[in-house]
């Protein structure tokens, strides 16, 4: 686990632009399968996390249409809820940062860590906003 002074600013940059935490199995459960779209992002301390994959999401949820609901995990703390998310993303490799959207309790959009490295926010958010506006 990564010390709270590491990652309070990480969870914060995200919260602050709306975007509901998810800390247990049973929260990821709840989001993913109320229906309608969710979209998820697994949070991390790295540095494609902060300067690319977190930025790119607040630019993509400023889109008019998008998911039902906004919600992140953050992987590394709340290992649990990770866990849970990652067990609806079992096609894919487990990485972080990763961002996918579920619609009706199954994904339908990923975007894993070798396609948000290297690639700046704006370009990470159209392909957000591109899902959003196929499954939203």
């Amino acid at each position: 686990m990564y010390p709270t002074e590491v990652t309070e600013h990480c969870r914060k940059d995200l919260t602050d632009a709306g975007v509901t935490e998810l800390r247990t199995p049973a929260e990821v459960d709840d989001a993913v399968n109320k229906g309608g779209t969710t979209l998820v992002v697994i949070n991390s301390v790295c540095g494609c996390a902060a300067g690319n994959a977190r930025p790119a999401v607040k630019l993509a949820i400023q889109h008019t249409k998008r998911p039902d609901r906004l919600t992140t995990v953050f992987a590394g703390v709340d290992q649990e809820a990770t866990a849970r998310t990652r067990s609806y993303l079992s096609d894919f490799r487990p990485s972080s940062p990763s961002i996918a959207l579920f619609k009706d309790g199954r994904p339908v959009f990923m975007l894993e860590r070798f396609q948000i490295e290297g690639r700046g926010p704006d370009e990470i958010a159209w392909d957000i906003i591109d899902a959003f506006d196929a499954h939203c």
